[in-house]
């Protein structure tokens, strides 16, 4: 009796350009349809494969959603480190930015699912949350390691929440996504302030731009 390829060996089969592809569908389908009425074999049919193949990949719809938001960020706070938390806030408000007309459009299709669907949240909390969370906890150690901050400042705790938050709501109370000057403005009008540091002070110390 011949033996059958292995899931593992079935996998590797699958180029990154053709995993692309996937994702492109799934990220059109929920454009268009929402999250509710996205379903594998509506994924499958736009990218002309067998069900079969997503479910052998990622197992569930959750998953499959999460990775495919993932792979089409096109920049993370991971990497900012400009020396200073002001410049470090205001990098992370350009790159919040960059992407706020997709991501925006997306977490709106996403709906209610998010709530709603514990496998959806903890799957997107994996994947996009909870890295965007170690990243500003990464900013804020080093600005207390500085001396900029205290690690016990009230204000703290609030940062992603802000910086996100306003990211999301702007469209809904002035019609027009956030773009890199207006979150950049809001950092230095809202955040900056709530942390104790001077716009003024912060925009001429090396490493940040104003």
């Amino acid at each position: 009796m011949t033996s059958t390829p292995s899931t593992t060996a079935r996998r590797s089969k699958i180029s990154p350009e053709r995993v692309q592809e996937f994702y492109d569908a799934v990220l059109e389908q929920l454009r268009e349809h929402g999250y509710e009425a996205l379903t594998m074999e509506g994924v499958a049919a736009r990218a002309c494969c067998g069900k079969s193949t997503l479910y052998r990949q990622w197992k569930t719809k959750p998953r499959l959603v999460a990775a495919a938001l993932r792979a089409n960020r096109q920049g993370t706070l991971a990497a900012v480190d400009t020396g200073t938390l002001a410049g470090d806030l205001r990098e992370a408000a350009r790159i919040a930015a960059g992407t706020s007309g997709r991501d925006t459009r997306l977490s709106q299709a996403l709906g209610h699912a998010v709530l709603g669907d514990e496998e959806l949240q903890a799957a997107l909390r994996e994947a996009l949350v909870e890295p965007e969370l170690a990243a500003f906890d990464a900013m804020v150690a080093r600005a207390v390691a500085r001396g900029e901050v205290t690690a016990n400042h009230p204000a703290v705790e609030f940062l992603p929440a802000q910086l996100m938050g306003v990211l999301r709501i702007r469209p809904v109370l002035e019609g027009r996504y956030a773009d890199a000057d207006y979150l950049v403005r809001f950092v230095d009008a809202a955040l900056l302030p709530a942390l104790g540091i001077t716009p003024a002070d912060a925009a001429t110390t090396p490493g940040t731009t104003p």
